[in-house]
């Protein structure tokens, strides 16, 4: 049961990045951007540039948060990954609406990438130190 959390962040931040494509996927249909385009209407653009950029942070985040459930903390794990996701979603917002806004989730989510690295880090080296 303790590793039900951070499954569940992990579960809402896949439901997340398909809440993102399908909205690049609308954007695509209202500005008429057809495939394989990704350049045309800024709206689009961005839209584009946040679901890219959400894949490039699931791929940097998700392996230290497993990584720190399983060695560490599986709580404290969940707790950085919603907080992760909750600046995920900052971002994205932001970003939608105007490139210039999309700080306040960045700051967010880079800052639990961060940390969260470092505990998977001191995890490992904390289990590799155990005879």
């Amino acid at each position: 049961m303790p590793l039900a959390l951070p499954a569940l962040v992990t579960l809402l931040a896949v439901l997340w990045y398909s809440i993102v494509g399908i909205n690049v996927g609308r954007a695509r249909t209202k500005y008429k951007v057809p495939a394989p385009a990704t350049t045309g209407h800024p709206a689009f653009e961005r839209a584009f540039r946040v679901q890219m950029n959400e894949l490039e942070q699931l791929v940097a985040f998700l392996p230290p948060m497993w990584i720190y459930a399983t060695l560490g903390n599986p709580r404290w794990a969940a707790i950085a990954g919603a907080v992760w996701l909750v600046g995920r979603v900052l971002y994205a917002i932001g970003y939608w609406s105007e490139a210039g806004k999309r700080h306040t989730g960045f700051m967010i989510s880079s800052s639990m990438l961060g940390l969260t690295w470092a505990a998977a880090l001191a995890s490992v080296v904390h289990a590799l130190s155990i005879p």
